[in-house]
C-alpha cells in the first residue's frame, strides 16, 4: 500500500489533475470516483493505473489529491489516445467554449442524442476534472474531433443575426456550431457556416447558456419528422 505522499504515482496524479499542459504532455488524464471508472470499463477502456483507497493507497493520501468535496474511493489514470475519435452524423462543433462545466455538459448531451463533439483550440480540456465530472462518463462514449473535422453542412447557432432563421433543422448529417460563453459565434466563424439559425426567445431574454442551446438544437435535429397530414 502507498503510504508516502512523495510516491511517484501520486506525484503524477497530482500533476495530471492540476495541469492541462501536463495532461497533453503525458497523454494521460485522471478519473476520480467509481462512476467514471465504471463508465470507462463499460466502454471497454482499461486504466493505465487504478488506485483504490485502503487497498492500494492510504485513504488520507487520496483525500489530499482529490478535487472533489468528498474524496473518492478510487482514482484511475487513462490514456487520452484511448478515447473515441471521429465524427457522428450529427456533431456539435464548439468554438472557444472555455467553461469546463459547459464542455462536459455538452458531451453528456451529445451522448444522450447519439451525437459527436468537435472542439476548437481555446475550448476547455475535455479531460480536465470539471469537464469529466460534468460529462458523467460520456467522455468514454462520445466521438471527439478537431473543430475543422466536423462534417458539412455547418449550421451556426446565433443569438441574433440578420442572416439567421428560426431553428427548424432538417434531418441527416449536419454540424451544429456553437460559440463561446461571452462572445458567441464570431463573424469570421459564422461566415464559414452554410446556414445560420437562432432559437426563438422571449423578447426580454438576451441569450441562452451554451449548454442549453446545444441541448435544444440536438433535440430539434433528432426530433422525428411528423408525416404530412398526421
Amino acid at each position: 500500500m502507498i503510504t508516502s505522499p512523495q510516491n511517484a504515482k501520486l506525484r503524477l496524479i497530482r500533476k495530471l489533475l492540476d495541469s492541462r499542459r501536463q495532461r497533453e504532455k503525458e497523454g494521460l488524464f485522471v478519473c476520480e470516483g467509481e462512476d467514471l471508472v465504471d463508465a470507462a470499463a463499460e466502454a471497454g477502456i482499461e486504466p493505465v493505473e487504478l488506485l483504490v483507497a485502503g487497498e492500494d493507497v492510504a485513504p488520507a493520501l487520496i483525500a489530499e489529491l482529490s478535487t472533489l468535496a468528498h474524496p473518492p474511493r478510487v482514482l484511475g489514470i487513462y490514456r487520452r489516445s484511448d478515447l473515441p475519435r471521429g465524427v457522428a452524423d450529427v456533431t456539435l462543433a464548439l468554438w472557444h467554449v472555455g467553461d469546463p462545466g459547459n464542455v462536459g455538459t455538452l458531451l453528456r448531451t451529445a451522448d444522450a442524442f447519439g451525437a459527436g463533439v468537435a472542439l476548437s483550440a481555446g475550448c476547455a480540456d475535455a479531460t480536465g476534472p470539471k469537464s469529466l465530472r460534468a460529462s458523467a462518463g460520456a467522455i468514454f462514449r462520445v466521438p471527439l474531433a478537431a473543430f475543422d473535422e466536423a462534417p458539412r453542412p455547418w449550421i451556426g447557432l446565433m443569438a441574433h443575426s440578420d442572416r439567421s432563421e428560426g431553428l427548424s433543422l432538417g434531418h441527416g448529417q449536419m454540424t451544429l456550431v456553437l460559440g463561446g460563453e461571452r462572445e458567441g459565434l464570431p463573424a469570421a466563424v459564422a461566415a464559414r457556416c452554410d446556414e445560420l439559425a437562432t432559437i426563438p426567445l422571449a423578447p426580454h431574454a438576451e441569450s441562452l447558456n451554451v449548454a442549453a442551446a446545444g441541448a435544444i438544437a440536438l433535440y430539434e435535429a433528432r426530433r422525428p419528422v411528423t408525416p404530412t397530414g398526421a
